[in-house]
């Protein structure tokens, strides 16, 4: 029997996280990290739902909340979950680029494609809990045939073509199951960003730093890109803290033009950073290529402003990229992301996703343990984020065991929240903005 989605209702979330400084950095320095919040409604008799947000940090969520609604009425609201998934990359291409005049204010980038992400998150969270399946796992057991189907090639087949795609997953198709039980077994590595924060007093980073030593943290990362003398003084506390056998990654968040960075970057050189993350424009795809080259050997990585599977094919094509920092909510949506995947590993480029927001976390461990499962078949050079904020709203917490993520068991794309945190954080007339007018 078909599933007939029948509503899309929508709702701004927001954190009052600024009041602490959690999530602050060169860019962002006043975040209150946020979520435009989707849950389709069905006529099924079974009660399910599907969920999905799409991160932001706070004002112009209520943008996200209105293009959200625009979607809906044109492509979700009367279809059925079947007609959609049967054909999930064709539905996809159909979402971004079924009507030219809503596609005219994107096109597949910024508000309407953040609300793409929402709604397309949302329609695979209901169907890995129709299939009783958390959504890695729905990922993995699909056949190459089925996955790639998944995908809208369109604009990248002169970087990987569907044929292409389907032999990459055949060759690692044979160990799967050993790689499944190897994550439930010991988890997917990640690193930690809690001692980071810009807005954090360099006492409380040292604390910081130090706990993420003793709960068995083996990859950390700064922010940067306020202060080059700030920045010097702060890698010089964790790399006490640290001691030099662990990895120090740094984060400038857009904040650097290109010749700045590269000199601020051989200036930091000392600490031995891993990586530089985001060290100019999110678009200057030419830029990082600059930086990389003029760098080496400190690796270059971003993505988490990459607007499409486009963007990110030239930064593979333009050897831009060491690490290929996908964000599972500015693309549009696990499709999206699954051409994002496929790419970089054709590119031999690991994928370490951005997981620094609310809800990305929860995205990100389905997206790495996929990606390890079935694509790369591979743990070089990957790690993935971790921002110890916000995690309790969610009906399934992330669970990090020394440092690396644990699979999530239940059915879903992991980002349900709790019906109690969408009543006291929504916006404007949630007790939590309330309080505060």
């Amino acid at each position: 029997m078909s599933t007939l989605i029948t509503q899309v209702a929508v709702r701004d979330i927001r954190f009052p996280t600024s009041r602490s400084m959690d999530g602050s950095d060169a860019m962002n320095s006043t975040s209150d990290y946020s979520a435009t919040y989707v849950t389709l409604h069905t006529d099924s008799g079974d009660g399910l739902e599907g969920h999905g947000l799409t991160f932001t940090i706070g004002r112009g969520n209520d943008l996200c909340v209105e293009a959200v609604k625009a979607l809906a009425r044109l492509f979700v609201t009367g279809r059925t979950l079947e007609s959609i998934t049967a054909n999930f990359g064709a539905y996809w291409h159909e979402i971004v680029a079924g009507d030219c005049q809503l596609r005219w204010v994107g096109p597949e980038k910024g508000v309407v494609h953040l609300a793409t992400a929402a709604i397309i998150n949302a329609l695979w969270d209901l169907w890995a809990k129709k299939e009783g399946k958390p959504v890695w796992k729905l990922l993995a057991d699909m056949s190459p045939e089925e996955l790639v189907r998944c995908v809208d090639f369109t604009f990248i087949t002169d970087a990987l073509t569907p044929q292409e795609a389907i032999a990459m997953l055949r060759r690692v198709a044979p160990g799967k199951a050993e790689r499944e039980q190897q994550m439930l077994r010991e988890g997917y590595p990640g690193y930690t960003t809690a001692a980071g924060w810009l807005g954090y007093s360099e006492e409380k980073m040292r604390r910081l730093a130090r706990e993420a030593v003793e709960a068995g943290w083996t990859h950390l990362k700064q922010k940067v890109g306020a202060d080059i003398e700030q920045d010097m003084r702060r890698a010089r506390i964790l790399r006490e803290e640290l001691g030099w056998e662990r990895k120090l990654m740094m984060d400038a968040n857009q904040t650097w033009d290109v010749d700045e960075a590269v000199s601020n970057m051989r200036r930091l050189a000392e600490f031995d950073p891993w990586w530089i993350e985001e060290p100019t424009s999110p678009d200057d795809v030419l830029g990082h290529a600059a930086i990389r080259q003029r760098i080496h050997p400190i690796g270059v990585a971003t993505g988490e402003h990459a607007h499409n599977r486009v963007m990110f094919k030239q930064f593979f094509q333009a050897g831009a990229l060491d690490f290929c920092q996908l964000d599972p909510a500015r693309l549009g949506g696990l499709n999206e992301v699954l051409a994002v995947v496929l790419m970089a590993a054709k590119f031999g480029v690991p994928v370490c996703p951005h997981g620094g927001g609310v809800g990305l976390c929860q995205y990100s461990q389905n997206i790495v343990l996929f990606d390890y499962i079935a694509v790369s078949a591979s743990l070089e050079k990957r790690v993935l984020e971790y921002v110890d904020h916000l995690h309790e709203n969610f009906l399934e917490p992330i669970v990090i065991r020394r440092g690396r993520y644990m699979p999530p068991q239940q059915p879903g794309y992991s980002v349900t929240m709790k019906a109690s945190s969408l009543t006291h954080f929504e916006y404007p007339h949630g007790p939590e903005w309330q309080d505060q007018q």
